[in-house]
């Protein structure tokens, strides 16, 4: 408003420059054109103030929208914090339903392998008068298993047991009675050399599975062996311990399998402790 008044004031005085004296009339136009580059510094710094305000008001939406979707997405955090927890509990619940079966898992092998052990070493000592390449007997992959050679078994190519074998299947038979809590699964087993008959056994899958339900048959029938424990069976040719190549090699394929084992209702009883999914 005073530089308008000096503006005024100055154009009033150049109107009336025939009443005044040559120096002041210079000095109200020096005057006057001062108040003019003032009013034009003025504007600039207006001009560059409005900007500065645009450029800060530009800024403080974008801060705005970043705050906005920030909060947004710390409410989905916070809403999903709960599902989150819930989840971490419910996983944490299954690992330890698994350790458990875990644990009673490893308790049931134990177990397992505790009685296998004993089993085995009362059937050594009880065959212990039998030659090792007649019998064997060993505790693999959590099962006892006897192997006996066919020549103290059967005649060559037949499945009727020789009565020389009697005294060692009743040995067996005693300590398979002592531990009735165990199934019994007996395989017939053949070396590669061919038979072709007419008459059973025609081939070596008869061989095999004759010699395994004859042996059967004599635990049963002879020596009180709960048939109901009893799986028999033959798997041929095709299951060999050792090389076909070589007559020792064809001798140890041709074995009958006494294989003792937890019974399956036991492991089944194990199946349904299992943490469920």
């Amino acid at each position: 408003m005073k530089i308008f008044k000096i503006l005024a004031a100055s154009a009033v005085v150049l109107g009336m420059t025939s009443c005044v004296s040559k120096k002041q009339y210079e000095a109200l136009s020096t005057n006057y054109k001062q108040c003019i580059e003032n009013i034009g510094e003025r504007q600039r710094e207006i001009q560059d103030l409005k900007s500065q305000n645009a450029s800060l008001t530009s800024e403080n939406n974008l801060l705005k929208s970043q705050h906005d979707a920030l909060k947004s997405s710390l409410d989905a955090c916070l809403s999903n914090s709960g599902k989150s927890s819930a989840n971490i509990d419910k996983l944490v619940g299954e690992i330890n339903s698994s350790n458990s079966y875990i644990k009673q898992l490893i308790a049931s092998n134990q177990k397992n392998d505790s009685l296998n052990l004993a089993l085995s070493n009362k059937l050594k000592r009880s065959l212990d008068n039998v030659t090792d390449q007649d019998v064997q007997v060993k505790v693999l992959k959590g099962v006892v298993m006897i192997s006996l050679s066919d020549k103290m078994l059967y005649k060559t190519g037949d499945y009727n047991v020789l009565p020389a074998a009697q005294e060692v299947l009743g040995k067996v038979a005693k300590v398979i009675n002592d531990y009735d809590k165990y199934s019994v699964l007996i395989e017939g087993n053949t070396d590669n050399v061919a038979l072709n008959s007419s008459n059973l056994p025609r081939d070596n899958w008869d061989l095999s599975a004759l010699r395994g339900t004859s042996i059967a048959k004599v635990l049963q029938t002879q020596f009180g062996v709960d048939p109901s424990r009893i799986t028999a069976g033959g798997r041929s040719e095709y299951n060999p311990k050792a090389t076909n190549m070589s007559v020792s090699g064809r001798a140890e394929n041709r074995r009958t399998e006494i294989i003792i084992m937890p019974k399956l209702d036991e492991f089944m009883k194990l199946m349904d402790i299992a943490p469920k999914k």
